[in-house]
């Protein structure tokens, strides 16, 4: 769904266009009845088409280069070529880099006032996936594409591949927690701060899996893909399937278009061979 300040760009509101001189002159003579009306019919038409295509550049800018409405997100991204961590986003980031400064140092102890340690410090591998997820929800410029429909500040059904979950599940099974949901879940004390209401337990009793914790951690926020390669993985190769993603309609269909998939798979896969030349030339 579009950011409110864009739907009305969107719909195709504009100015009405001046009314028509009442003398029109050509070479100092009036042009006839008929010749009139076609150069009505003739600037109408330009009109519609210069309305739509304004209203389809819109939609695209702001599913490409909007911010969330949450407390620390930019009006607009614009790069932040000194930021601590998140620098995935660097070119083009909806936070600022000031922000990213409670991400950079291990542990993480807490982001605003969430901590993160009420079951005890994460694991170093554990908090590495925390953190993208957080990186991506504050600083990505692409984050809008997803943004909940009756709240500005959220996302929902963000694509994740299940080759991502399952990595995160992997990674944090032996950690602990007291929430299912890390939205709902917590209790807030009068300071603001989140509180346990339930024991800790580790993850791997609290998920049965991946797809499990993807779902649900963050309540309707992320969605595992279907496929594997039009989903978000939170690195450099998110590039390729935001490129496809991006093309789709705000109403995300439910079946992956073969030739959209066959089309990322080959972009990946010259990616991967990309990479794997420069390692061996870094060796």
């Amino acid at each position: 769904m579009l950011p409110a300040q864009l739907r009305t760009a969107a719909t195709g509101y504009s100015s009405p266009p001046p009314p028509p001189s009442p003398a029109l002159q050509e070479n100092g003579r009036s042009i006839t009845q008929k010749d009139s009306k076609r150069g009505k019919k003739t600037r109408t038409t330009m009109l519609r088409f210069a309305v739509t295509l304004f209203a389809v550049i819109t939609s695209s800018t702001c599913q490409k280069y909007g911010c969330l409405e949450g407390d620390t997100h930019k009006p607009k991204p614009s790069p932040e070529p000194n930021m601590h961590e998140c620098t995935l986003y660097a070119k083009s980031s909806c936070c600022y880099a000031d922000f990213t400064e409670q991400l950079a140092h291990s542990p993480v102890i807490k982001v605003n006032n969430s901590y993160w340690n009420r079951c005890g410090q994460l694991s170093k591998s554990c908090e590495d996936f925390t953190k993208k997820i957080e990186c991506f929800y504050r600083c990505s410029p692409h984050a809008a594409r997803w943004i909940h429909p009756n709240y500005a500040a959220a996302i929902q059904s963000v694509p994740l591949c299940q080759s991502f979950c399952d990595d995160w599940y992997e990674a944090c099974k032996d950690d602990s927690t007291c929430v299912r949901n890390w939205l709902t879940d917590w209790e807030w004390d009068e300071s603001g701060e989140n509180r346990c209401k339930n024991k800790c337990i580790p993850y791997s009793e609290m998920y049965a899996n991946g797809i499990d914790m993807c779902q649900n951690m963050w309540g309707e926020s992320f969605k595992v893909s279907k496929s594997s390669c039009l989903c978000l993985q939170m690195s450099k190769k998110d590039m390729m399937a935001i490129k496809y993603l991006l093309s789709e309609s705000s109403e995300e269909s439910s079946s992956v278009s073969s030739s959209e998939e066959h089309a990322c798979q080959k972009k990946l896969l010259k990616f991967e061979k990309l990479k794997g030349k420069e390692g061996k030339q870094t060796r």
